[in-house]
């Protein structure tokens, strides 16, 4: 199997937008541990700090997303100078890898979605206990 040398470049863009929506999450996340962190020191309380540690789960899941979504990059980037290089062989191959740390960087994008939405539930459950307590 051979491939052209726009295929790995279709990565560019995608891999691009991913790795802007990662960062933007990390930042997200990083912002609210900063409240967290100042908002412990006032009450210290147990559920601040399983939020912490929920958010330091996530910090690395990614840490781990951008990893791989660069490594994809870099994969596409050199997967395109080998066929430049008309090293076709390796060049299919090495774009088969940046295939798959894109696929891996989805899939923990996936996993730290997933416990963002179950710290969201848990939220929403206090809210509701708390809403039906005042009524």
């Amino acid at each position: 199997m051979t491939i052209a040398l726009e295929t790995p470049a279709l990565l560019f863009s995608a891999t691009s937008l991913i790795l802007l929506a990662y960062t933007n999450r990390f930042l997200t996340v990083a912002s609210i541990v900063r409240g967290l962190k100042k908002n412990y020191q006032e009450n210290q309380t147990k559920s601040i700090l399983l939020e912490i540690k929920n958010l330091s789960l996530r910090l690395k899941l990614i840490r781990y997303m951008q990893m791989y979504g660069v490594l994809s990059l870099f994969f596409s980037v050199f997967s395109m100078a080998l066929l430049f290089s008309d090293i076709p062989g390796w060049g299919t191959y090495i774009f088969g890898l940046s295939l798959l740390f894109m696929l891996a960087s989805l899939a923990i994008s996936f996993w730290e979605i997933s416990i963002s939405v179950k710290a969201l539930q848990i939220h929403l459950s206090d809210l509701t206990e708390e809403a039906s307590k005042k009524s």
